[in-house]
């Protein structure tokens, strides 16, 4: 694979070498671009020294925000994906956790990248990782939060750097840039998909104004974002059509004994079932592209205060209201009531988010130091509703709409003091020294919702309740279908404070030569550990056209917040087989996350997590052979150690009796998180960039852009002693696996080892042309029964073509996606729903997306 990827690669930049002549430099994507004063000058990976990005020690991409906007998509997360190829876009279609959706580095999840905001932590969100593609349970940053419109650049960091701006830094570091430019700017965008259900249609609109404050580089800018996205699903339909008729499991004696019915008439209802279910449109499942309202606001600002001080000002805030559709809740089903949903319906997850991060400090000059004093707060709260949805267990008068059912709020509070100088100790440049501390608080809390929604309560059903009185005798499912619940029992409130200091050395030896040093040490105040991690990088010129650089580091990631002190209980709907019919079927089903330190946990085995801690290295080479063009390639090791993972459901006659006689009776299956393995990641990122001036043909530019990247699994947990009876017999009931192929699967195959991101970009007086391939490797989504799905590479196109028709208007339009590219319908998928077909996907598959834009600059 890494042979065949590597030709690939370099079959690639070869041609586009010899079809474009050497010609001036111009940053094309900005990725390692080189060696003109034109290249964009960089403030990430290096403390208090900003350079150009090839000669950077460290591999950096830089986007501007004219490149995110021509991608054409609405959300920055998917948008910065599309541009990057150590970046993946993880697309997580059903429930509550489609909203936040995971954007992974070097196949590593979110939670080992920080994200800064002009240099500053980056709050996190409060709603935690559950997707197909990261079930670790950390809580990342919510990139869709941050107004695209208050963004100048993005520097994504694709190195460790734990030991300069903490120890979470293990994958990278990402670092937006908000703008500060005068004038008057907005665009408005609308676009539908090319072939979806429900509301294909999304829009969006954004404006920023920026203004001078003085005349000594006072600034203020504020910016603003508003979009809609419909609700849009695209599921196959569904095989198995019983909508009305006898469930799965049930016999016609069963009926018979518990209805009063008698079995002519059984039969009879038998036949008129059959007959409507051969009407139904076989829609299973609204699961997609959740129905978004949302709007951000943002501003930056300096003001002089004298010569030398200067105060800065700088922050975010955001609303956002979601609508997620569920799999589809069948008339014949414990979980429906005739006289409420005659013909079956569809729960509803209803998230209402507010959002915000404000930070302000002072820089300048004093006594031969240059300093950085602030403190930034943010908050991110969710609150989980229903708009349509039944506790079945309430019987025929459950409330089919839920105002408050979960309340999750993330807090923190960071203080910051960073200095720099340079001295002059006889060497060919001054040495850099950048010293500093940090002070933080985090906080997660999570509240309990409407003690309707958890109070004990159990309904068997009664002649009446269900058209054809099927499941009469049966318990109804016990808790409210589709969502998340909090009672006063999984009620969370941590918080811990984090004390760290640092130093930072730029040593040159030569004037060919750099070498950085960094030192960080850090103490969590809730016995998480003290780490002292170090970074060693340094960057040497070889000739003026050739330059080797290289790195080796420590990383230290903490549990998170929401790993230590999340609990649940949802209304989710699994996979079962039914030995009765020899087919898998799809039934609600009741699960419960407890906390490690929890009486139910400790009794399923569960130990206190600890830290994880990593090692990096990292060599690279930054090859300029002509003015114009620049190649980098960079080759990375991560090796993780005790890696925070969530265990596979956990469920059998043993689990049963172990969460009944803990007052869980209702409970089916079981889950904590844990110290689940050690990995190692390696890889490469391969960037070109080439622009040249074609004459009176305009200009035209090529970036390609290759990532190989692969996780390994080492060593993995051994199954708890307590998960065994006393006879040697594992408690897990057929399909249950402790830290199974599954989960092992997520870490080392789910996602693609490659991506390729190749653009091509023509300008020519008021026209522009853009068009971006990418192409996703294959992947593999391993189940805990071994029933693997091997999903093939695809090629998407997007393109898009402008106008500026006026001096201060430009038109245009593209496409996402450009020829309906979808992942493969590899696998069985799921008969009642549709769902699951496309896999856990790299990318959207939501399909072709077309739209317009206009955009406005005064």
């Amino acid at each position: 694979m890494a042979r065949a990827s590597i030709f690939l690669a370099t079959t690639v930049l070869t041609a586009v070498h010899l079809v474009i002549a050497p010609a001036r430099a111009q940053d094309v994507v900005g990725s390692d671009t080189g060696g003109t004063d034109t290249s964009p000058i960089i403030v990430t990976g290096v403390r208090g020294a900003p350079r150009t990005i090839a000669k950077s020690p460290a591999p950096i991409d830089v986007v501007g925000a004219d490149k995110l906007q021509g991608t054409g998509a609405a959300e920055f997360g998917e948008a910065l994906t599309k541009l990057l190829p150590s970046l993946n876009f993880g697309a997580t279609n059903a429930g509550v956790f489609s909203i936040g959706r995971p954007v992974t580095n070097r196949g590593l999840s979110p939670a080992y990248t920080l994200v800064l905001v002009n240099g500053k932590r980056r709050h996190n969100g409060a709603f935690l990782n559950n997707s197909p593609t990261d079930t670790s349970g950390a809580n990342p940053v919510d990139l869709d939060l941050i107004p695209t419109s208050a963004i100048d650049r993005i520097e994504v960091l694709k190195d460790s750097a734990a030991a300069q701006y903490g120890s979470d830094a293990i994958a990278g570091v990402i670092n937006i840039q908000l703008a500060d430019k005068p004038g008057l700017t907005g665009d408005f965008t609308y676009g539908t998909l090319y072939d979806a259900k429900g509301d294909p249609d999304s829009w969006k609109g954004t404006l920023r104004y920026g203004t001078k404050i003085g005349d000594k580089g006072g600034f203020l800018t504020v910016s603003g974002d508003v979009r809609k996205r419909g609700g849009a699903w695209w599921n196959l339909p569904a095989t198995d059509t019983n909508l009305y008729g006898l469930p799965a499991g049930r016999t016609v004696d069963q009926v018979v004994a518990t209805s009063g019915l008698t079995r002519a008439q059984v039969d009879a209802n038998i036949a008129a079932a059959n007959a409507r279910n051969a009407q139904w449109n076989r829609d299973g499942a609204h699961n997609g592209d959740p129905q978004i309202k949302a709007f951000n606001l943002g501003y930056n600002a300096k003001l002089p205060l004298s010569a030398n001080v200067s105060l800065y000002s700088f922050g975010t805030y955001g609303e956002r209201d979601a609508q997620i559709g569920n799999n589809f809740r069948r008339p014949n089903s414990t979980a429906n009531f005739t006289a409420l949903f005659p013909d079956g319906y569809y729960p509803l997850n209803n998230i209402a988010e507010d959002d915000f991060q404000f930070v302000t400090g002072l820089r300048g000059t004093l006594a031969g130091w240059d300093f950085d004093v602030s403190s930034s707060f943010g908050r991110n709260f969710s609150h989980q509703f229903s708009n349509l949805s039944v506790r079945p267990s309430l019987g025929a008068a459950s409330p089919t709409k839920w105002s408050n059912l979960a309340n999750f709020e993330f807090r923190q509070w960071t203080h910051n003091v960073d200095l720099h100088r340079s001295v002059d100790i006889g060497l060919a440049k001054p040495l850099e020294i950048s010293i500093g501390g940090e002070y933080r608080l985090d906080r997660f809390r999570t509240f309990a919702g409407d003690p309707l929604a958890y109070q004990p309560a159990t309904y068997t059903f009664r002649p009446g309740d269900q058209q054809y009185d099927w499941n009469v005798g049966r318990v109804a499912s016990p808790v409210v279908q589709g969502a998340i619940v909090l009672s006063p029992a999984d009620q969370a409130d941590i918080a811990r404070k984090v004390y760290a200091g640092y130093v930072d050395l730029g040593i040159y030896p030569s004037e060919a030569w750099y070498v950085g040093v960094a030192i960080r040490t850090e103490h969590y105040g809730d016995g998480s550990g003290s780490p002292t991690g170090f970074k060693l990088n340094s960057r040497y010129e070889l000739t003026p056209t050739l330059a080797l650089r290289g790195t080796v580091g420590t990383g230290f990631r903490a549990p998170s917040l929401t790993q230590i002190g999340y609990a649940q209980t949802d209304g989710r709907t699994s996979s079962f087989f039914n030995a009765a019919t020899g087919q898998t079927e799809l039934r609600p089903t009741v699960a419960k996350l407890v906390t490690a330190t929890s009486t139910v946990g400790r009794l399923l085995g569960a130990q206190p997590l600890k830290a994880e801690k990593s090692l990096n290295a990292g060599l690279g080479v930054v090859f300029t052979p002509a003015p114009a063009l620049s190649v980098t390639l960079d080759g990375y090791y991560i090796r993780i150690r005790d890696r925070i993972e969530r265990t596979g459901r956990l469920f059998g006659p043993g689990i049963s009796a172990i969460l009944a006689a803990n007052g869980l009776s209702d409970i089916e299956q079981a889950e904590y998180f844990i110290n689940a393995a050690n990995t190692e990641t390696k890889g490469f990122d391969l960037v070109a960039d080439y622009s040249r001036t074609l004459g009176r043909f305009g200009r035209l530019g090529a970036t390609l852009a290759f990532n190989y990247s692969r996780t390994k699994v080492t060593d993995v947990v051994a199954t708890p002693s307590q998960l065994f009876g006393a006879n040697g017999a594992s408690l897990l009931g057929a399909g249950s696996a402790f830290f199974g192929g599954d989960k092992i699967g997520e870490l080392e195959v789910l996602q693609p080892h490659t991506k390729l991101v190749s653009t091509l970009s023509w300008q020519k007086g008021i026209f522009g042309v853009n068009v971006t391939g990418t192409r996703y490797g294959a992947y593999t989504q391993r189940t805990a029964a071994g029933d693997d799905r091997s999903f093939g590479a695809k090629f998407i196109t997007d393109a898009s073509i402008s106008a500026k028709v006026t001096r201060f208007a430009t038109l245009s339009i593209g496409a996402t996606n450009l020829f309906d590219v979808r992942p493969e319908t590899n696998g069985p998928g799921n008969p009642q729903t549709g769902q699951g077909y496309y896999g856990p996907s790299p990318f959207n598959p939501a399909g072709g997306y077309y739209y317009g834009r206009i955009a406005l600059a005064f």
